[in-house]
């Protein structure tokens, strides 16, 4: 039962029999039929389909649900009694918005080192794919924004604060103040994160705040990419304190406060609200709480 909810998920997920399939290494009858297996058990229709998926019923988004959780507790059964007997160990997998990206490794340095046999594997991704991806049990937790758009039911554990910088190089008009006002900055070329990250949302909020709004002449979903731009001596980008540092603001580059408003959000740990919690996610919220109480 517990597969059949599993392919059930991926197929909902992926709104294709096929490309579910695939994802579950298995062939298209073997997904169908556990469907209609699945189907046939709860005695309702699941999906609205043809020769290939349109939809789920109403009872089958209601059985989604349900899935979801039975599946997070199994896993987090199976997890919890060999961890009982081997210790932690197995795969974290951790969703991470690009801005606090030089974070991480602030939590999985120790964590690491007190439970060697977990490995990570970390994605980058934008604050609403984190939370999808949760829902989706793609990933055991996520590194995101706690205070500027709705996470839902999630359990959150606060890092750190996100302030700003104005990257840019010498020979900026800019570059050699000691502060600079976003309604300046607003008035400059910049090279940004797309609309979909959060933290261009944030962006376009304070400038439109400070009466401005952002001449933006490059776009893209890679701080790196935006990184290497500014040190091309072309372009500026607004960046968090913590990732510069992370990057690295040596010659020819320039990194300036920014002001008015001297805004701050707050990045912080995010999993799913679930009881009991899986030991490795339980071991890693420990860590995200003793990193806070180390920063306070």
């Amino acid at each position: 039962m517990i597969e059949k909810l599993e392919f059930f998920i991926t197929l909902a997920k992926e709104r294709s029999f096929s490309r579910a399939a695939e994802v579950c290494g298995v062939t298209q009858p073997t997904l169908s039929a556990s469907i209609k297996q699945l189907e046939d058990t709860l005695g309702v229709l699941l999906v609205n389909r043809s020769s290939r998926f349109h939809s789920l019923t109403q009872e089958g988004e209601r059985v989604l649900v349900w899935a979801k959780r039975i599946v997070a507790d199994s896993r987090a059964m199976r997890l919890e009694i060999r961890s009982l007997r081997e210790g932690l160990s197995g795969e974290l997998r951790i969703g991470v918005i690009p801005t606090a990206l030089g974070v991480v490794s602030a939590l999985t340095g120790p964590y690491q080192e007190k439970h060697p046999d977990v490995r990570f594997k970390v994605l980058s991704a934008a604050s609403n794919d984190i939370l999808m991806m949760l829902d989706n049990l793609e990933i055991d937790a996520g590194l995101t924004y706690l205070d500027n758009e709705p996470l839902g039911r999630v359990r959150a554990v606060p890092l750190c604060a996100e302030r700003y910088l104005l990257l840019t190089v010498s020979g900026n008009p800019l570059a050699e103040r000691e502060r600079v006002t976003w309604a300046e900055v607003a008035a400059i070329p910049l090279c940004l994160l797309t609309p979909d990250m959060q933290n261009r949302r944030i962006v376009d909020a304070l400038m439109r705040d400070a009466g401005g709004a952002p001449h933006t002449t490059l776009e893209s979903n890679s701080l790196i990419v935006l990184y290497d731009h500014v040190r091309s001596g072309r372009w500026a980008t607004i960046m968090p304190e913590k990732l510069a540092a992370t990057l690295g603001v040596t010659a020819p580059l320039k990194a300036v406060p920014l002001v008015d408003p001297d805004a701050v959000h707050e990045i912080g740990l995010v999993v799913p609200q679930r009881e009991p919690i899986i030991p490795v996610v339980a071991a890693l919220v420990a860590e995200a709480k003793r990193l806070n109480l180390d920063a306070r």
